[in-house]
């Protein structure tokens, strides 16, 4: 109910979804970006709403607790728990921890916001590639853009080469507009 609410209001402001949904779509690392402003996320989930599909996100396990889980769990969160060790004694990494997720789920959206913050940054963190290298899945390029009112799948990366791929995933995002322009940037290293 709420999600056919949600798709109406998303049509009458004049949204539109890229349906270009490939069907790695359901095993896959999702980028979001740009990521400027707190709406993002409601333009991501109801944009996910009109392909079916359930994407999750990664939180602190902190905040999968009560009462902070009324509202994650509902929108997709999953806990990270780092507390695991590895064989060496020391924390298992935030990719090793997310693989596992993939090795224990055999259908997994999870959307990634490399940017970390909704304020500018020239360098994007690049985790969202080891995950996807480390788990066997592709990388599908997600997008919220303002100036265009649209939202969906834009491309479909399968991780091969880290420095090709970043500056093809830097290239497709140069051409986005975050709803506020000013705080978004691609990451510098991979331009040109």
């Amino acid at each position: 109910m709420l999600s056919t609410f949600n798709q109406y209001i998303f049509k009458k402001m004049g949204w539109q979804v890229d349906a270009q949904v490939p069907a790695e779509l359901k095993r896959c690392v999702v980028i979001a970006a740009p990521h400027t402003s707190n709406w993002d996320l409601y333009y991501t989930v109801t944009a996910f709403s009109f392909f079916g599909m359930k994407f999750r996100f990664t939180i602190k396990k902190e905040w999968m607790r009560f009462p902070f889980s009324i509202i994650t769990k509902p929108l997709g969160g999953i806990a990270i728990d780092r507390s695991t060790k590895a064989s060496n004694g020391e924390r298992i990494s935030y990719v090793d921890a997310m693989a596992k997720l993939f090795e224990e789920n055999q259908e997994l959206i999870v959307v990634i916001t490399p940017e970390g913050t909704r304020s500018k940054r020239e360098q994007w963190k690049t985790g969202f590639y080891h995950v996807a290298v480390q788990a066997k899945v592709p990388i599908c390029l997600g997008y919220v853009d303002y100036k265009t009112k649209k939202a969906g799948i834009g491309k479909t990366i399968y991780p091969s080469h880290f420095e090709t791929d970043m500056k093809t995933i830097m290239e497709f995002y140069q051409h986005i507009t975050g709803k506020f322009p000013a705080n978004f940037s691609v990451d510098t290293r991979y331009i040109g």
